[in-house]
């Protein structure tokens, strides 16, 4: 039996805000955040979520501090 659209949307809603309110309530730094950030990432990415790294928005705020990290991708 397959699950109806309305049930499978509460569930995306649940997964969404549950990780979210998660992300919010953890410290810097506290064990298990890097887990959670990651799930988050790939819930983003499979939801075809993206975003531009604009000045000044969160997005471009992380964009500038890579930025100073110097990478050379023929070594990686």
């Amino acid at each position: 039996m397959a699950a109806s659209k309305e049930s499978l949307e509460a569930l995306h809603t649940a997964i969404a805000t549950k990780l979210t309110e998660s992300i919010g309530q953890m410290d810097a730094g506290e064990k298990g955040l890097a887990a959670f950030l990651n799930v988050a990432r790939q819930f983003v990415k499979d939801n075809g979520i993206e975003a531009l790294p604009a000045p000044g928005s969160p997005t471009g705020n992380l964009a500038k501090s890579l930025a100073s990290f110097p990478f050379d991708p023929t070594t990686h």
